[in-house]
């Protein structure tokens, strides 16, 4: 079964009166999503670098939300996603 996991930098200081919200670096993410894959011994099928307008609007629901509003005043921000494989292991494990 294929699955995915995002990997979206977390905010850091909300936006306020005349400035943008702050986020974690790119790397962060990805230093997330290494250890993630590492800790939880994934077999990943692909990784990809998703960019998503809006994404923490309050009026949306992330990196999941099907469709994101874009404006004037849009803010695009990146993420990874790790697509993986759940159960394949198994079913390639040779039987005793």
């Amino acid at each position: 079964m294929l699955r995915y996991q995002d990997f979206v930098p977390k905010m850091t200081k909300p936006a306020a009166f005349l400035s943008p919200a702050e986020h974690e670096s790119f790397a962060a993410a990805l230093a997330e999503s290494n250890r993630w894959i590492k800790e939880n011994e994934i077999r990943v099928v692909s990784v990809e670098t998703v960019v998503l307008p809006n994404i923490w609007n309050r009026f949306e629901e992330g990196p999941s939300d099907p469709a994101l509003g874009v404006s004037d005043l849009s803010f695009w921000h990146q993420f990874i996603r790790v697509w993986h494989e759940v159960g394949a292991l198994e079913a390639e494990a040779p039987s005793t």
